[in-house]
């Protein structure tokens, strides 16, 4: 079968995404996973939009050793410029470039005529390859643009340089017919054609991005640019779970394949969900609650006489571990890094530590500690926001006092390095009462609440309460989360990781 390359843009064009900024920590991250997912490029972001993200690329550049590291550019000198600079320390940099293609673009956001953006993309691809031999080149809004023009400037691109073309979908606007026979028809008309890698960059703004790429694929495209669980501007991006086990299931209908470690997607969605401080939609394909649930007793009785009947993968396969082992208060340390290793976190001593004291106190509170507790304290207290905290302030203790007919009061004791502050504030409820408290004493920099979410980890009354909060501050978003089995508590320790990473950043 022939291969499908994964260009993954989690860390670009879904990061930019409404409420999905990263830090750089927590790019690395990101990028940490995608290379044991096995992805065959990484693109680490755009290189040009500012310091952060120029850093962060070339951290990710310097750090990944299993995959390409792409930066996108403007096809314009300066763009190109930092772009190499970002990635030249990479195993395998890759210079990203792209220019408006659509007669509407063209006109009103270039204000360029197709002459001059067939000149100007010839001179800067040329400009790319004179730094790297890896040059991609796409072509902004492919889908609503001329057949006939995508195939000149594709021409133009590969003569300059290009080893990759990419035909995007950019605003979601195509079908599944009209995307293969665009990339079918430029392969087909485009002088040199065969020197080149095609790709495909969908959009899901009609909910059409995993299947256009995959019409793509069939139209004669080998690289599809996804991202993680489909993030992305407006609607999205193809999702990367999706459109990998897609191809995997239908193998026979596609006859391609991808070099997509499978086991690691449940992993690299759950830290993606965790990161963005957003959980997975209860029916998201692959990675879902609910997407290999079964509750009709016509479902049931099928899947129990044989999981095919129902089931067309199965949730193994993504990294998914249905054998529920249920941890106590008696439980111990051997036990509780078994099951962590089975569910696919590999924990140094220091993290098996600070996981399993955690583990311990909820299993005191608790009687059953569940994998989706055990999820939740890992994911939770191994992660940068846990660390991050570490060096702002950190809760010590809190006391409220609240009824139906009373002000809410909340004492609040913080502890920062060396340093002790308590504050008392009155509020419209306990949790009102203690962030206002807490902001007696930080002081922090203007900023909106933007999200306050509830969730529980798993069933029963004794549930684990996951408190996310999201505040914004100079158009970035700034993501905290707290987990106790005390819904006040949860709240407090999210909202001091909202803000320590803030006033990290501001530092």
């Amino acid at each position: 079968m022939d291969r499908i390359k994964i260009f993954d843009t989690t860390l670009r064009d879904g990061e930019q995404s409404p409420g999905c900024s990263m830090n750089m920590k927590e790019k690395l991250e990101v990028a940490k996973c995608l290379e044991k997912l096995n992805v065959d490029v990484i693109e680490a972001g755009f290189a040009i939009s500012g310091p952060q993200d120029f850093k962060s690329v070339q951290e990710i550049s310097k750090v990944v050793k299993n995959a390409q590291v792409a930066s996108l550019s403007r096809a314009l000198t300066k763009d190109i410029d930092v772009a190499w600079d970002a990635v030249k320390d990479a195993v395998a940099p890759r210079i990203h470039t792209f220019i408006a293609t659509s007669p509407l673009h063209m006109q009103y956001k270039l204000r360029m005529t197709p002459e001059q953006v067939l000149e100007q993309t010839k001179e800067m691809v040329a400009y790319a390859a004179k730094y790297c031999s890896n040059v991609e080149f796409s072509a902004e809004d492919a889908t609503r643009s001329d057949l006939d023009f995508l195939t000149r400037i594709t021409e133009v691109a590969i003569a300059a340089g290009a080893t990759v073309i990419n035909l995007p979908d950019t605003v979601g606007y195509t079908s599944p017919a009209e995307m293969e026979h665009l990339i079918r028809y430029v392969i087909e008309h485009a002088k040199g054609a065969e020197k080149a890698e095609f790709s495909v960059h969908c959009h899901n703004d009609l909910g059409m991005a995993v299947a256009n790429s995959l019409a793509g694929v069939q139209g004669g495209a080998r690289q599809i640019e996804c991202t993680i669980n489909g993030l992305g501007e407006r609607a999205g991006n193809t999702s990367m779970e999706e459109v990998v086990m897609a191809i995997r299931t239908r193998a026979d209908l596609y006859e391609v394949e991808t070099g997509i470690d499978t086991k690691q997607i449940y992993n690299a969605s759950r830290t993606v969900y965790n990161i963005i401080g957003q959980p997975a939609p209860l029916n998201k394909p692959i990675v879902g609650k609910n997407a290999f649930a079964h509750e009709s007793g016509i479902h049931q009785h099928g899947v129990l006489a044989n999981k095919k009947t129902y089931e067309i993968m199965t949730p193994e396969i993504v990294g998914i571990h249905t054998d529920n082992l249920v941890l106590g208060k008696h439980s111990g340390r051997h036990a509780f890094k078994k099951r962590a290793d089975d569910l696919g976190y590999h924990l140094t001593d220091e993290e098996v530590n600070r996981c399993f004291g955690e583990f311990q106190l909820v299993a005191d509170k608790k009687k059953t500690v569940t994998d989706a507790d055990l999820e939740a304290i890992i994911s939770h207290h191994v992660s940068i926001d846990h660390l991050m905290s570490e060096e702002g302030y950190k809760l010590d203790w809190f006391s409220v006092h609240t009824s139906n007919f009373t002000t809410a009061t909340c004492t609040i004791h913080l502890k920062k390095g060396d340093e002790e502050f308590e504050e008392v504030k009155l509020g419209d409820g306990p949790i009102d009462a203690a962030f206002n408290a807490i902001d007696a004493i930080i002081n922090p920099k203007e900023h909106v609440f933007n999200t306050y979410q509830i969730a529980s980890t798993s069933e029963g009354q004794d549930t684990l309460g996951a408190v996310t909060v999201k505040l914004s501050c100079d158009r970035r978003t700034y993501t905290g989360r707290g987990l106790s089995t005390d819904i006040i508590e949860s709240s407090i320790m999210a909202y001091l990781q909202a803000l320590n990473r803030l006033m990290a950043e501001e530092a």
